[in-house]
Order: structure tokens, then C-alpha cells, then sequence
């Protein structure tokens, strides 16, 4: 008990230090420079219809393909990014997880926006940082919103009868970066392109390229936001006890 009574009495001491540490860093965070095309790792999550994501991209564009991006290529620790609004056509390649990998018979891709954000923190599949990978080894994660009224519920290929299950949750994919007004079936709904009013806090630009005029900035960097995990890892005499910590 004492050497956790001072071990945490010396965090005390240290925290102002390190926050002070992680606040200069902030002011200049280092994200995730990807090409236009690559690969990457593709997990799926549940996004309710209208809803209102990281981007303020409008509650009608969760009517057609869309995915959250993983931080560190989304360029965010926190509202919008440079990645809000962009569009990419990711095709499947492989399972990850399963044992022995799943190489389908077919070819399926869909053409997403990107309308959320997908945290980092620990070691999950949106945990990539610029000097490391996530654990699949890709360095850009997409985060699927699946199922959706806008994607079969066939999408992803399975085998049940070998593996005794059909959603594999974690594939190996090849992205390529595309014009959203040409390639993304939400360009033809005025009201799924834009973002919502509702204040400064949202950027979802129809079409992305990239430039200044109308690529969204990073909200955290232009507001001093840093977003740094660290974990704190006491001993004591009967246990050891971890926190992990996020700066946001």
C-alpha cells in the first residue's frame, strides 16, 4: 500500500509537467500523410439512421455509404477533420482475425464518406499512429457503418459452414480515393451532401480535393485540443493497479 500511496504522489507531481509537455506538442500534432490509394484494414459499427456524426455531415447521408476514419488519418482528435466528406471505394480482400484467413470467391466494394471519426486509444483497430501501425499493420482504418439501408446485408462474404459464423469483423482491403459527386450514390440527394447547421463545430464538404477551399482544417489543432493516451501503472502489495488516460 505504500508504494502505490507513492506512486501516485509522485503522478501528482508530474502531471502538471507532462500536461505542460503534451500542450506544447499539441500545438503542431503530427497525423497520418496517406496516399490516394492503399490498403487498409476495415471493421464495421453500428450508425443510427439520421444521426448526427463526428463531421455534422446532414442526418440523410446515413441513407447511403458511409465510414468513420481512424484519428490519426482522419486528422482530429475531435469534430472535424481533413478526412470529413472525403470518399473512397474500399474493396474487400481478406479476413484478418479468422483461422485460416478467408480469401471470397467474389469481388464487393462500395464507395463510402467519410462522415465520423474513429478514435484512438489502446491497442483497438483505429489505434494507428503515424511511427506505428494498427495491429492488422495498416496505418488507415475505415470503421463501416453496416448494416445500412444502403448496403446489402449480404456485403461481406462468409464461409459459416467451415468458421460456424459469418461475420468475420475485421477485413483486409484496398482503398482508392474518388470523386464523391461522380462515385458516391449520396451526390444524388442534395440533402445528404453538407453539414447541418448547427454552429462552428461541423465541416462536411461535398467534395473534398484536398485544397484549403474546401477540405476541412483540423478542429483540434486550430483549437489547442491535444489528444494524447498515456497509462499510469501503480504496484501495490497486493496488485497493481493501471489507468489508462486520455488528453482532450
Amino acid at each position: 500500500m505504500l508504494s502505490l500511496l507513492l506512486c501516485l504522489r509522485l503522478w501528482q507531481v508530474l502531471l502538471p509537467i507532462v500536461l505542460s509537455l503534451l500542450t506544447e506538442s499539441a500545438r503542431a500534432s503530427e497525423w497520418i500523410e496517406y496516399p490516394a490509394d492503399g490498403t487498409a484494414t476495415l471493421t464495421h459499427y453500428t450508425l443510427p439512421d439520421g444521426y448526427i456524426a463526428s463531421c455534422g455531415c446532414t442526418g440523410a447521408s446515413t441513407r447511403y455509404p458511409t465510414a468513420a476514419m481512424s484519428q490519426f488519418a482522419y486528422g482530429s482528435s475531435t469534430a472535424y477533420g481533413p478526412g470529413c466528406g472525403r470518399c473512397f471505394k474500399l474493396t474487400l480482400l481478406n479476413t484478418y482475425t479468422s483461422n485460416p484467413p478467408f480469401f471470397p470467391n467474389v469481388t464487393k466494394s462500395v464507395v463510402v464518406k467519410v462522415t465520423d471519426l474513429c478514435p484512438a486509444g489502446g491497442n483497438g483497430w483505429c489505434s494507428a499512429t503515424p511511427g506505428k501501425p494498427n495491429k492488422g499493420g495498416a496505418y488507415i482504418n475505415f470503421d463501416l457503418a453496416w448494416p445500412s439501408p444502403a448496403i446489402p446485408d449480404d456485403f461481406f462474404p462468409s464461409d459459416a459452414a467451415l468458421y460456424g459464423y459469418t461475420d468475420f469483423g475485421v477485413w483486409n482491403v484496398t482503398y482508392q480515393s474518388v470523386d464523391c459527386l461522380t462515385s458516391w450514390p449520396g451526390a444524388k440527394s442534395a440533402a445528404a451532401l453538407g453539414s447541418v447547421d448547427n454552429g462552428s463545430s461541423v465541416c462536411c464538404p461535398a467534395n473534398p480535393t484536398g485544397n484549403a477551399n474546401d477540405t476541412c482544417p483540423s478542429f483540434s489543432d486550430d483549437n489547442g485540443i491535444p489528444c494524447v493516451p498515456f497509462l499510469l501503472h501503480c504496484p501495490s502489495d497486493t496488485a497493481s493497479v493501471s489507468s489508462r488516460m486520455f488528453l482532450c
